[in-house]
């Protein structure tokens, strides 16, 4: 059997939480807009007219984003002209932080065992239907982070796992727009039983189970090119997702192929070391180091922990309800039936109006096994969307201990269902929890389960 060692890299652009645009004052919500209301001269690219200043707040976002990712900041930034003749830019070239020449936003960074090369910050080309011919320059100059990992990847899951893991870090402090989703460009290249073939690049995926298809379809194509002695030639292909294939593009550019040049209309970039030193101290805990806080701190299982930390929203509710509730009870209903709920209403934590301390009082109330572990269920259903005090309706929800309330209530689902009672008599066992739901039905889901079960094996004995 053949030894197949893939290498790949890839490229990831977000788009930038910013008002305006890179170089003018252009809105940059290009998503919900009509098509060409968002623009003006500079980011159409009329003959005369010059960019305004880069986008500062931009510009901090992503140094932010280099220090999540450990990368060094470099002091001293020049603008390059990216040169390709396409309708996507009217100007004939992208402003961008990178190239043959350039020296990188951040660079030599890593994050979870994968080195960044380096993060760029440059401008979003047009959107263009090269069906029909039509442009929409709305997202024409929106502001881009590139960020660039070295060909560390050797399979399409590790790929994926760690892009989902850097949509989390980048969702710590905001700086991407998580509804716009990421693009990536993708590098793959083949080493199969010593024979390495080129590499390809893989234009404009738009998702991560689209990277992860995309670069197994490479993986194989590449494959079987070198297993028949055929050259894999270096060249741009671009991904069908229907067919979940790759077809050929055009010929890899070389750097030169874009004859990067300084631009003289945009100045020197200097960051300043007081600047990094104050995005720095507002950066927030990375997940990794949330989820190294939770285990050590509150003694939770490691998957309650990575759970709490994929969500910043949810990490930040659990740090607040922890101190007042047992821990691992918090982590079991923050991570489980916090997340049922939100999940079943298609709601994220934000979108709603859930306040602590209604959730503490809630968990406190089943430790006290006030309430039964049922009825904490459904008053937590009607949490959504707003939260209310749970003590406020402990009368209607309160637990049922009584022994002889409880015997009432198994009477009346024997009754009620002879056929269960049969089964149960006849030897299945299992039907003894059809009558424990019957019984939580006509209790309101207040019966103590436990004494529900022990009462219901005695009456049918």
């Amino acid at each position: 059997m053949a030894i197949i060692k893939p290498k790949i890299g890839i490229e990831i652009h977000g788009y930038l939480t910013t008002n305006e645009k890179l170089f003018c004052r252009c809105s940059a919500a290009y998503k919900d807009a009509k098509p060409n209301t968002n623009v003006c001269p500079v980011c159409t690219g009329q003959p005369g007219c010059k960019p305004m200043a880069p986008n500062h707040v931009a510009l901090q976002k992503c140094i932010a984003i280099g220090l999540m990712l450990d990368c060094k900041i470099n002091s001293k930034l020049i603008w390059q002209r990216k040169h390709y003749d396409w309708p996507d830019l009217p100007k004939g070239y992208q402003n961008t932080i990178s190239g043959a020449y350039s020296i990188p936003l951040a660079e030599t960074g890593e994050f979870n065992n994968v080195i960044i090369r380096g993060c760029h910050l440059e401008e979003d080309p047009a959107k263009w239907d090269p069906e029909t011919g039509k442009v929409d320059y709305n997202r024409c100059g929106v502001p881009l982070i590139e960020i660039v990992t070295e060909p560390d990847f050797t399979s399409s899951k590790q790929a994926r796992e760690w892009l989902n893991q850097l949509i989390v870090l980048l969702s710590y402090i905001k700086a991407v727009d998580k509804d716009a989703g990421i693009k990536a460009d993708i590098n793959v290249s083949v080493n199969v039983d010593g024979k390495q073939g080129g590499r390809v690049e893989i234009k404009n995926v738009n998702s991560v189970y689209a990277i992860e298809k995309a670069i197994d379809y490479e993986i194989l194509r590449q494959s079987s090119l070198l297993e028949r002695n055929e050259p894999v030639k270096r060249e741009t292909r671009t991904f069908n997702e229907s067919t979940k294939t790759t077809t050929a593009m055009r010929s890899k550019e070389q750097a030169e192929d874009y004859r990067f040049i300084p631009d003289p209309d945009l100045p020197i970039i200097e960051i300043s070391q007081e600047l990094v030193k104050k995005i720095k101290s507002s950066l927030p805990e990375t997940p990794n180091e949330k989820i190294k806080r939770f285990i050590k701190n509150y003694a939770i299982d490691d998957d309650a922990a990575k759970v709490l930390a994929s969500n910043l929203e949810l990490a930040e509710f659990f740090d607040k309800i922890v101190k007042q509730t047992n821990a691992k009870l918090a982590s079991y209903w923050a991570t489980i039936e916090l997340l049922r709920v939100l999940n079943w209403n298609k709601k994220d934590l934000e979108e709603v109006d859930i306040k602590p301390e209604h959730f503490i009082e809630l968990l406190n109330l089943i430790e006290k096994k006030q309430i039964t572990e049922l009825a904490a269920k459904k008053m937590l259903n009607e949490f959504i969307p707003k939260s209310f005090s749970p003590l406020s309706k402990i009368k209607k929800v309160e637990r049922i201990d009584d022994k002889k309330e409880i015997e009432k209530f198994c009477l009346q689902a024997i009754k009620k269902n002879k056929q269960a009672v049969d089964d149960y008599k006849s030897g299945n066992e299992k039907a003894i929890f059809f009558l424990m739901g019957e019984v939580m039905k006509i209790s309101q889901k207040r019966a103590d389960s436990k004494l529900t079960q022990v009462i219901l094996k005695d009456l049918l004995q």
